[in-house]
């Protein structure tokens, strides 16, 4: 199972690039929103957090592997979940992410039906089975900030979530908690357990 790949971005094209990492070159399918993040990362060494699978019919014999790539780990995990819908599949879900995961989330976690509907391959009836099978999954995601680069990739999402949902416990706004994480994430420090991550949002505050 290949889960990333670190190489020299040789090719950029609209649905796959190209990594050099010798003695290979592999070639890895990408959502839209990930090529537009690569587009600038021509001939640099990038990583990508990869998902393998087999594409094709096993009952024909047909099965040939393939390989999704991503900027971080929380999008390839809100794939994996996106993908996990009845009636999405991974074919679906490479079409329909045009948007960033943030944005995705975002629209799934207010119930936006009409919105998801807008993404390619996304009807009406397959908008609302996301909502009902992800909405109460999507807070984590709603707070990635736009750009991988500038999330800090050091502080686990699942710390991330825990700490939003404290601060939505204690009084705060969904939004406002959103706003206040993404202020302490951006400083870059290292938070290692809610209570510390929890002090840099009050301690921001504050000033």
């Amino acid at each position: 199972m290949i889960s990333k790949i670190v190489g020299t971005l040789t090719t950029v094209g609209t649905d796959s690039v190209k990594l050099l990492s010798p003695p290979f070159e592999y070639q890895v399918l990408i959502p839209d929103f990930v090529r537009r993040q690569l587009q600038a990362k021509l001939h640099q060494e990038v990583s990508l957090h990869t998902i393998h699978y087999l594409e094709g019919n096993p009952a024909h014999g047909r099965l040939t592997p393939r390989l999704i790539g991503f900027s971080n780990a929380a999008e390839q995990e809100f794939f994996d979940l996106f993908c996990s819908v009845d009636g999405v599949g991974t074919k679906k879900a490479l079409r329909a992410m045009v948007r960033p995961v943030q944005e995705v989330a975002a629209l799934i976690e207010k119930q936006d039906a009409k919105g998801l509907s807008a993404l390619p391959g996304i009807g009406p009836a397959t908008a609302e089975r996301i909502i009902a099978k992800l909405r109460r999954k999507m807070p984590k995601f709603a707070l990635l900030i736009e750009g991988s680069e500038k999330f800090n990739a050091e502080v686990p999402i699942d710390l991330v979530e825990d700490t939003f949902q404290i601060l939505c416990s204690l009084g705060h706004g969904e939004s406002d908690a959103r706003r206040q994480l993404d202020e302490a994430l951006a400083t870059k420090n290292k938070f290692n357990d809610v209570d510390s991550l929890l002090q840099a949002v009050y301690e921001i505050s504050q000033k």
